[in-house]
């Protein structure tokens, strides 16, 4: 007798071509961390060549990638829900490598600024396509695993563009001390080495399969009939002045508010402006935040079910800001304990970029890898568990932090940056994966850019930055950096509520989305 009915359905498991299809996944996130993170090998460098502050640096390595990493990462991630994710990926993946490259023909701050731009918007396509295409070849039960896997890709691009910068601009220089080919300098140099290989691995990406959506969760996912012209539809809810019209086009009211938004933002960023004299840094702030507003009212009005299910649930927002606090010391310390162990403590950067970038690389991968691992444990016992991977990762960095920068020891610096490091590496999978599952399987790729606006908007828009400003006013880096355990605080606040929100969040999610 092998009679099947009543069973239960065999639980949908990962194959291996899911494993290699994340194996590819991380080399991309490693080529893209290596793109983005070696400016901060390069500051001091850079800093000298075009006559920089350190707030301007902090601006270059964080709001001027940011800002538009995190809006074109709104319509992008709507794109990847509606359309061939592996396609969005390679593209993206060529545009930001074409704008690395280009990076190392600025000749000032302005041009650079605007390379490193193009780079956030071609990034912008990388999570929410593969944080899509993994919730699609794996199951719940090891997505955070996997996610986290994927996540490893940031430390270890991080750690390696620290090698690979130091390496060229030291072989560069030492050939062609007064500047080389086209007056090239070691640092414009870097950034061609590291921007042209990324056009050869986006044919490697062109290569793979796009799964079936939602097969993995048992819902039906279809896509839009009209992907692009969603797309543009939602492009043209970011930037001004069309955000304007199309507030207009929602009703009398609707103007007003995105009109009230706009005004309170432009005299926040004039009154930051007056402050600080960072016109660059506000600006985009300013920009990156009305153009977020303007989305979400347009995103309320056309998909209330998404918009209900992202920002309407106080469980996804805090776990965002919450996790947003984290990157913010993470990004911060990425990018200026390089900076601060040669000009802090003296040490050689070929010394620095070998050590940071190796314990780096080691303590983000492990951190990540053990944090998902616990997440998915602790997911297994109580709905809220992953929540507490998070707040670990809150906590734990501090004590690390303030030895580490405090001391005039170079082992015991390269050791506490370690362990501040891994401690604070455990939270993203738990993060990301808490967030993919308060969503609907067609929802991911919106609530991926979501999530991600809020490690760029709030930590990557804000950590550099207020570093070097700090440093700026108080003459001393090392306060600067101590200034991030501040921050950690509000994070517990944050993460103590969604503790208590996620669970009825989870369970009520078809019920609220009514669908």
């Amino acid at each position: 007798m092998n009679d099947q009915q009543g069973a239960t359905p065999a639980e949908p498991k990962a194959s291996g071509y899911s494993w290699y299809v994340l194996s590819v996944l991380v080399v991309v996130y490693i080529l893209n961390f290596i793109d983005r993170q070696i400016v901060s090998i390069l500051a001091v460098d850079i800093k000298r060549n075009l006559n920089l502050t350190d707030a301007d640096m902090g601006f270059l390595g964080g709001a001027a990638f940011a800002v538009f990493y995190a809006l074109f990462g709104i319509p992008l991630g709507r794109l990847a829900d509606n359309w061939n994710r592996v396609r969005l990926l390679s593209i993206g993946l060529a545009l930001w490598s074409t704008m690395t490259a280009l990076s190392g023909f600025a000749r000032n701050q302005l041009t650079l600024s605007l390379a490193r731009m193009g780079v956030g918007v071609g990034e912008a396509t990388a999570s929410p396509t593969a944080y899509s295409l993994i919730s699609d070849y794996f199951p719940k039960k090891q997505r955070a695993t996997a996610l986290a896997i994927y996540s490893s890709g940031l430390y270890l691009g991080g750690g390696v563009s620290l090698f690979i910068g130091a390496k060229v601009v030291q072989a560069w220089n030492n050939s062609y001390p007064g500047g080389g080919p086209l007056g090239l300098v070691g640092w414009q140099a870097a950034f061609l080495v590291v921007g042209i290989p990324g056009l050869l691995l986006a044919l490697w990406v062109a290569s793979l399969r796009e799964p079936l959506r939602g097969a993995m969760d048992g819902v039906a996912s279809p896509s839009s009939p009209r992907p692009f012209a969603d797309f543009f539809a939602d492009l043209s809810t970011i930037i001004p002045p069309f955000t304007v019209l199309g507030a207009a086009r929602r009703g009398p009211v609707a103007l007003v508010i995105n009109l009230a938004a706009a005004a309170f933002l432009v005299g926040f960023a004039w009154i930051m402006i007056s402050l600080t004299g960072n016109l660059p840094q506000w600006s985009a702030v300013a920009l990156g935040y009305y153009a977020v507003f303007s989305w979400a009212s347009s995103l309320r009005s056309k998909d209330p079910a998404t918009f209900k299910l992202i920002w309407g649930t106080p469980a996804f927002i805090c776990t965002t800001l919450g996790y947003g606090l984290v990157s913010l010391t993470a990004y911060a310390l990425g990018f200026w304990s390089p900076p601060y162990a040669e000009t802090v403590l003296g040490l050689p950067k070929a010394e620095l970029a070998f050590v940071l970038g190796g314990s780096g690389a080691v303590s983000g991968f492990l951190g990540v890898i053990i944090g998902g691992r616990v997440a998915d444990a602790l997911r297994a016992r109580f709905p809220a568990g992953r929540i507490l991977v998070i707040l670990f990762g809150v906590v734990t960095p501090i004590i690390p932090i303030w030895i580490g920068y405090t001391t005039e020891s170079a082992v015991l610096f390269y050791v506490m940056n370690f362990l501040a490091g891994m401690f604070g590496a455990t939270a993203l999978g738990a993060a990301a994966a808490t967030t993919q599952d308060l969503v609907l399987p067609r929802m991911r790729g919106t609530a991926t850019a979501s999530f991600f606006l809020g490690t760029t908007l709030v930590g990557l828009s804000f950590g550099p930055y207020m570093v070097g400003q700090i440093s700026d006013l108080a003459g001393d880096l090392r306060t600067g950096i101590l200034s991030l355990i501040g921050v950690a605080p509000i994070a517990v606040v944050l993460l103590l509520y969604a503790y208590r929100a996620v669970p009825k969040a989870e369970a009520t999610l078809s019920a609220r989305a009514g669908e």
